[in-house]
């Protein structure tokens, strides 16, 4: 990890559960197709730098179907038709801030826009969810959610979905900002997703704290 967030985390990878996960990760790729290929398992941390990071979104898992997963929670890769949950976002974004959705499904802009798309488990095994949770890689991203929370300028932390909403508590809501609602999946988008205003939202809070707010074209 060649970018500003190597000094932050390396002390991680000193760590026994660091050796085991590789090790984990290792011994899977060795016998299944795991995504997202290792060269883009950390693409998040490279594409935004800790120096720039103004917002966050967390995700869960890495999308385990084919071409789908590049290290950014929620996006895919151009050509990539897009999941129905990155849809909806779209839809929210389109509503929300008027934006122009693309016909590709790639959040790369927001990234190297400060827009921290961070997933809590940063492997999967190809076709099986979850797979590669509870072996490590909660514990380093906890890590990273803790150091950008440590940040002095405030940070807006958008909270998706329950499992995202756990982390509420590790942020200091008296110096940063969370913005929370229900998942965008089909399964939950209705019940408070849409109409959450999550990108409007975050741009007010980032300009009442006098900070650049982030331009959402994709």
């Amino acid at each position: 990890m060649t970018t500003d967030w190597n000094p932050l985390l390396r002390n991680q990878f000193d760590e026994p559960y660091w050796s085991d996960l590789m090790t984990f990760v290792q011994h899977e790729r060795s016998q299944h197709e795991v995504y997202p290929p290792q060269p883009e398992v950390f693409a998040a941390l490279h594409l935004t730098s800790f120096a720039g990071t103004r917002v966050v979104i967390l995700g869960q898992d890495p999308y385990h179907g084919p071409r789908q997963a590049h290290g950014l929670c929620f996006s895919v890769r151009h050509g990539v038709p897009k999941p129905p949950s990155l849809r909806n976002i779209h839809q929210e974004l389109s509503d929300d801030v008027d934006v122009y959705i693309p016909r590709h499904g790639s959040l790369e802009r927001w990234a190297s826009n400060g827009v921290l798309l961070l997933n809590t488990t940063l492997t999967v095994r190809a076709g099986q969810a979850a797979s590669h949770q509870g072996k490590g890689w909660e514990r380093f991203t906890d890590r990273v959610i803790e150091v950008v929370a440590n940040k002095p300028s405030p940070v807006v932390f958008i909270l998706w979905g329950a499992s995202a909403r756990k982390k509420r508590n590790m942020i200091d809501t008296d110096r940063h900002i969370v913005i929370e609602s229900a998942h965008p999946s089909p399964l939950s988008a209705h019940n408070g997703f849409f109409g959450s205003r999550p990108f409007s939202r975050s741009n007010e809070a980032l300009s009442q704290a006098g900070l650049q707010p982030i331009d959402w074209t994709l």
